[in-house]
């Protein structure tokens, strides 16, 4: 058995360090504790430059490192320049501490692996927490120490572009994910020598903007807070994450950088966190506009005083935190906790014995085989099959006239998906490439571009069709139409591309659907008329070579939704694990009027074109019953739960069977159904498993009508399916009250 790599656990306590930093700060004037909560783009951005020059460095900058006025740089990842920063901060200074250099290395670094979203459609922690180290290995060569990843935000409305950068939906696996993430990052035998620290973001409730719009406000319950959006950052901190990015929103009126409820109740009174909270970009600042703080003064005594330790790129704290101590208006004390914490984190990171990084080795850090081929192996397994009508997928190579069509076929930089930073499109594998590999003569048409609306080269495009025997249609998303800032009222295919998918659907061709994209998208007409329908996202480097091995089975699609596909935008948002209402949609309903009145569109089903946790394989399985091993079990207890998985095709594939749970009646309201666990299985034709899972009752915990977290007495039903609308449940009952729960 392999043994799991060795990792760091940033939350857990270390004497000796505590001790070191104590010191260090009692040496520290008021000025150099504040520098070390703030963090600066060490760029000027906005700055007029010849096309292709780099941006000049940020006025004052040297000076302010030698003075010890600043803690931490933003997305630098030159080695050169970063060992030139760090000689300033660790010989030039007073005191001689490093600076950390933080960057956003979402879903790689110059390697770059499918969008987390993509990643998620694995299902497979381990695999990730491989990606998530290469991205550690590869950023650390450049001197990158702080990673600003993994996104947990749980988000179940794909209008809202950053829903590209996190898990989906779903809370449970979100917290698996997150979990796993974080071990990788966090990887403590990187070649490099260095370490690196995660910072899961955006903390908190940001997945929930209001109407899908990026930044909006976002108005939940304590409930909802509790049991939907805060439970992926504390995995996150379980598995050893030491720090934290607040989100951009506001929850009930009060933004995020400024919330002493979820900053200092939640992290510091309840859950004992010990690391080091920042802000996103400029959201200290942002606490102007959004009419909580008058001025930055204002800003920097409410983000301090709430219990946000640095500043990112914006001036509040460096400007007006002198004056505010000195007045008596800030406790000095908030800054020394503030300032000891991001001592703490540099001396984990082992900054002070190796601030500089071996410039001269980096490149060879970067891309390698051993990379490629794991970048290679994520995007294979994160690839849904959507739909593979008449079993037309896969394509046996050179049995037949292929014509590729699209205007995403032949693309690189549109692969590599919403931020990636670091990413080189020369080295991306594109579709068209990867198809040749398995059918040398086929004929690509554009058939115009992502984004305009003219109807460009259709013609010659159905012309292809018509002389094809198959048809790969190749649509969706450019890399800069998902992500941050990129909310759509339509997330659906943009420009001319529906047209150009109804002409070719026109020719009577079979056509196979390839969609790029950084969301669910609302496609049902394409769906309806495709033949197959391959959801491939923005699947990074090797994205190319993924698809071309998916569509001619060279390799087995194995990846399940992580959000549910709408039938139409009205939809939205959308959640399988929704409430059941006073009156369900099927139920009875109250008749009024001579029909029942219950909660239903009456124009379109409530159901999702495809349900989270969907996705098929080029094989067939079938689930036999649910067997409940402990139909009663005690408070505090676990519950055992079998089911027997069988291959009953002719091809070995790989099965994702997933395990949800619905409380029957609570203090309040239950959803209707809760992912608690899942098997990735891999079986041969004809293999049989038994699928057996153990889930403690304390994982049936919520926040109760009185106000505390346990779980409760009751019955409960229980489904091992496919996906989550599928399947017949089984039943067991949780004994004892809440009051005996420890």
């Amino acid at each position: 058995m392999t043994r799991p790599a060795p990792v760091r656990d940033d939350t857990a306590p270390r004497p000796d360090l505590e001790a070191r930093a104590q010191a260090l700060l009692a040496q520290m004037t008021l000025e150099e504790k504040i520098g070390q909560l703030w963090q600066v783009q060490p760029v000027e951005l906005g700055a007029e430059t010849p096309e292709g020059a780099p941006l000049p460095e940020r006025p004052g900058l040297r000076d302010d490192i030698r003075a010890g006025r600043v803690g931490s740089l933003l997305n630098l990842a030159d080695p050169a320049l970063v060992n030139e920063y760090q000689r300033l901060a660790a010989e030039e200074s007073r005191l001689g501490i490093p600076l950390l250099i933080g960057a956003d290395v979402i879903h790689g670094f110059r390697t770059v692996f499918p969008i987390p979203l993509a990643e998620a459609c694995t299902w497979n922690p381990p695999l990730l927490e491989r990606a998530a180290r290469a991205a550690a290995l590869e950023a650390s060569a450049v001197g990158i120490d702080w990673i600003f990843a993994p996104m947990v935000d749980v988000a179940r409305d794909p209008r809202w572009g950053r829903i590209a950068e996190g898990s989906g939906e779903d809370v449970y696996l979100g917290g698996v994910l997150a979990a796993a993430r974080v071990r990788g990052f966090q990887a403590a035998d990187l070649e490099t020598g260095r370490q690196v620290a995660a910072c899961p973001k955006h903390y908190v409730g940001y997945g929930a903007a209001e109407a899908g719009r990026d930044y909006n406000t976002v108005d939940l319950s304590e409930r909802t807070l509790r049991e939907v959006h805060l439970p992926p950052f504390k995995a996150a901190f379980d598995a050893g994450a030491g720090t934290v990015m607040t989100a951009f929103n506001e929850i009930g009126g009060v933004p995020a950088s400024a919330n002493p409820f979820t900053l200092r109740r939640i992290l510091r009174e309840e859950w004992r966190w010990p690391g080091v909270t920042l802000s996103d970009y400029e959201s200290v600042r942002e606490l102007i506009p959004h009419g909580v703080a008058a001025d930055l003064q204002d800003a920097a005594r409410l983000s301090l005083t709430a219990g946000l330790d640095i500043e990112m790129v914006s001036r509040a704290y460096a400007d007006h935190l002198p004056e505010l101590v000195r007045e008596g208006t800030v406790p000095e004390a908030l800054v020394d906790e503030a300032t000891l914490r991001v001592l703490m984190l540099k001396l984990r990171l082992g900054l002070f014995e190796q601030p500089y990084v071996d410039a001269a080795r980096a490149e060879g850090f970067m891309g390698r085989e051993e990379t490629r081929d794991l970048a290679l192996e994520v995007a294979r397994q994160s690839a849904v099959l959507l739909k593979n009508g008449d079993g037309v997928l896969p394509l046996t190579p050179g049995a037949g006239r292929v014509a590729l069509i699209g205007p995403l076929a032949d693309a690189r930089r549109a692969l590599l998906g919403c931020w990636t930073l670091f990413g080189r499109a020369e080295e991306v594998e594109t579709i068209l490439e990867g198809v040749r590999q398995f059918a040398p003569d086929v004929a690509y048409v554009p058939g115009g571009t992502v984004r305009d609306a003219d109807e460009g080269d259709f013609a010659e495009a159905v012309r292809a069709a018509e002389a094809a025997d198959m048809v790969i249609l190749v649509l969706g998303e450019d890399d800069q139409m998902s992500g941050e800032a990129r909310s759509k009222t339509r997330p659906g295919l943009p420009g001319a591309q529906a047209r150009l998918a109804r002409a070719v659907l026109a020719t009577g061709k079979p056509v196979v659907s390839v969609i790029l994209s950084g969301r669910p998208l609302v496609i049902p007409e394409l769906v309806e008329g495709s033949a197959a329908v391959l959801a491939a996202w923005h699947g990074g480097t090797r994205a190319g070579r993924a698809v071309a091995e998916l569509l001619f089975g060279a390799a087995s699609p194995g990846g399940r939704l992580t959000a549910g596909w709408p039938r139409h935008v009205g939809q939205l948002p959308m959640t399988y694990a929704h409430k059941n209402t006073g009156r369900p949609e099927g139920g009875p309903g109250a008749v009024q009027f001579g029909e029942p009145f219950t909660s239903r569109y009456t124009d379109s089903p409530n159901t999702p074109l495809f349900p989270f946790g969907h996705g098929l394989t080029y094989t067939r399985f079938e689930y036999g019953p649910v067997r409940v091993l402990t139909p009663e079990v005690e408070l505090g207890g676990t519950v055992i739960i079998e089911a027997e998985l069988t291959n009953v095709g002719e091809r070995a594939g790989a099965e994702v069977a997933q395990l949800y749970v619905r409380d029957l009646v609570g203090s309040v309201t239950r959803p209707v159904r809760e992912l608690r666990g899942f098997i990735r299985a891999e079986l041969a034709p004809g293999e049989r498993r038994t699928l057996r899972f153990e889930v403690p009752v304390s994982s049936l915990a919520f926040w109760r009508a009185e106000g505390s977290w346990g779980a409760e007495a009751g019955e409960f039903h229980v489904w091992i399916a496919p996906h989550s609308a599928a399947g017949a449940p089984g039943t067991f009952r949780v004994l004892g009250s809440a009051e005996t729960e420890q």
